[in-house]
């Protein structure tokens, strides 16, 4: 059974960085697209960041340039590196692997087509 962990969250003043990590197990790692998703406070969940198989990335457009999705197949972990924290950033980042190699541009944005999700790490950046 396919099994998402993730870890890293915590609080940070405006303007700092953390790294989240996921680590899945249980299916063959390498093979699925992944992807980074938030939900803030009230808001509806949004994509972060996907990643395929072939390692071509996709943000959404507040945090290009600030943030960094990564993997490391050989370790099975999935990576976000957030810099230039800002408020808006706060929220429950959850891991999640999709169906397929490469995520759909709907997947992309809202998460549909993901078959396997962590129970999310709380990020809050404070001003």
């Amino acid at each position: 059974e396919a099994h998402l962990e993730e870890s890293g969250g915590g609080s940070v003043q405006a303007g700092g960085s953390l790294r989240l990590s996921c680590k899945g197990s249980g299916y063959s790692f390498h093979w699925y697209c992944m992807g980074w998703f938030r939900q803030g406070l009230g808001k509806e969940r949004e994509g972060i960041a996907t990643i395929n198989q072939d390692l071509t990335t996709t943000y959404e457009d507040s945090v290009k340039g600030r943030f960094v999705i990564s993997r490391d197949n050989d370790k099975n972990m999935l990576y976000l590196d957030m810099n230039d924290l800002k408020p808006e950033d706060s929220g429950t980042y959850y891991c999640a692997r999709d169906w397929s190699r490469a995520c759909a541009m709907e997947t992309q944005r809202t998460g549909a087509g993901m078959t396997t999700w962590g129970k999310g790490t709380l990020v809050t950046v404070s001003s």
